[in-house]
């Protein structure tokens, strides 16, 4: 399996290439010269199974090699089925994706790339600097997955001040001296293009590499795939209809991903929030920077989805130079007007729809009332969504987090705070971790230079 930039530029990569490059060397996202076919399974099929397989068919390697690898993954993970499927109606269901080590659906891909990547360094004698932006949840799982390695260093930035306090704590009290948790003066927009422009720019010292785990970085998004396909294994072969709450569409496009590798789904709906340049991007065609607007679903706010890049190369037909030249504008400018046939396939695969904060509490509120459960402000965004689009046949919406992450936003819609997982509890009072940071890439320079060992630290 082959790997090809959206800008068409750079040549061909591997599987463990990507993993270790996360950035093509001509600025765009890498994705896998052609679809493979991936196995359906049964509903019986062990997540581990669906875990190697999808892997093995993106060429991270032979099956034997990855079972140690999938196990080593999905061991922190408190529920038996990993990623279980809760019907709330005859046509609606809930995909719980927060019963790993941090309580969210980015340990699924997470603690995946992590085996991966360290296989990857031991066998190449190999460092690694990781240079990742977060608006929460990302930063908590890198943390988590790669606190003491011998081989990583991990930098995260967060925006200062708008994350959860349960999210920074998750990163910033963490005390393995190979995590450096910076928080950056911005939102989370300008913590991403700082890491994009210092992939592009930083130069590695002897035996180290330089990378990133955001969702830009091919292998978060192959380790997203499998729960699609699990989900839909459970319906029977019925195509449903997936809800996925998304900031920056990494996890819309791995399922997007699912369906074009053979998984049975049927429309996908990307529901973002009061952020909505995602969801005007559909309606208009026009890619736009605009001030992020805090809400109460932290992760989600973002205005420049990174992986929107990915679906516009599929939309023009794998054709890099209208993605390059639409990109290249917006890197720019702030403004990239799509081609009107790009616009028009990109709403034939996918829905996008723009919920507000009231919505979103409205439906956090009938989810305990009608049903019992406490579900987060981001899954709130999804199954607003659902029930703004009605959609004949089964529906699917991503639970993307413990609502404990997020206990006191979820507190003032529905009276109750929810309990923590042990995922969650013994943070609080802990001593924090982390360097306030300017949003200038001089400064990100200097801690990733430090973290190198290099003497040329300004």
């Amino acid at each position: 399996m082959q790997y090809v930039s959206t800008r068409g530029g750079g040549g061909a990569e591997s599987f463990e290439g990507c993993l270790l490059r996360g950035l093509a060397p001509d600025g765009g996202l890498y994705l896998p010269q052609t679809w493979p076919a991936l196995a359906p399974g049964q509903a019986s099929t062990p997540y581990a199974e669906r875990l190697i397989d999808t892997l093995s068919q993106f060429g991270a390697g032979a099956p034997a090699d990855l079972a140690p690898l999938a196990a080593r993954a999905l061991a922190g993970f408190s529920a038996p089925e990993i990623t279980p499927l809760r019907q709330l109606e005859p046509d609606l269901y809930l995909l719980e994706l927060f019963h790993g080590p941090t309580a969210a659906f980015k340990d699924l891909a997470m603690q995946a790339m992590a085996q991966l990547l360290e296989s990857a360094l031991a066998r190449r004698g190999e460092n690694l600097l990781l240079l990742t932006a977060t608006s929460g949840d990302t930063g908590a799982a890198a943390v988590r997955a790669f606190a003491g390695s011998r081989r990583v260093q991990l930098i995260a930035l967060h925006p200062k001040g708008k994350v959860s306090p349960m999210q920074q704590r998750q990163m910033t009290t963490c005390t393995a001296g190979n995590i450096v948790n910076l928080a950056v003066e911005a939102d989370f927009d300008a913590c991403q293009y700082l890491v994009k422009a210092l992939l592009g720019q930083m130069p590695a010292l002897d035996g180290w590499r330089i990378s990133s785990v955001n969702s830009i970085n091919w292998g978060r998004l192959a380790g997203q795939i499998p729960y699609f396909q699990h989900a839909a294994a459970h319906l029977g072969g019925a195509a449903a209809r997936f809800v996925v709450p998304t900031g920056n569409f990494g996890d819309a496009f791995s399922g997007w991903a699912a369906r074009a590798c053979g998984t049975p789904m049927g429309p996908i709906l990307a529901a973002v929030n009061r952020n909505d340049s995602l969801a005007q991007t559909w309606a208009s065609g026009i890619v736009l920077r605009q001030k992020t607007i805090p809400t109460p679903s932290v992760s989600m706010d973002v205005q420049v989805p990174s992986n929107l890049e990915r679906l516009v190369f599929e939309a023009a037909k794998r054709n890099g130079a209208p993605v390059r030249a639409a990109f290249e504008a917006f890197a720019a400018d702030g403004r990239a007007m799509l081609p009107g046939d790009i616009t028009t396939r990109l709403q034939s695969e996918m829905q996008a729809i723009a919920i507000d904060n009231e919505r979103a509490a409205a439906a956090m509120r009938h989810a305990y009332q009608a049903y019992g459960e406490i579900i987060c402000p981001h899954t709130a965004v999804g199954l607003a969504a659902a029930r703004a689009r009605p959609h004949a046949g089964p529906t699917i919406v991503l639970a993307t987090a413990h609502p404990g992450k997020f206990a006191d936003s979820v507190k003032q819609v529905i009276g109750v705070a929810p309990a923590l997982t042990p995922a969650l509890e013994g943070l609080d009072g802990l001593p924090e971790h982390s360097h306030d940071c300017p949003a200038e890439a001089r400064a990100v320079s200097a801690w990733m230079l430090r973290a190198m060992g290099s003497s040329d630290v300004p």
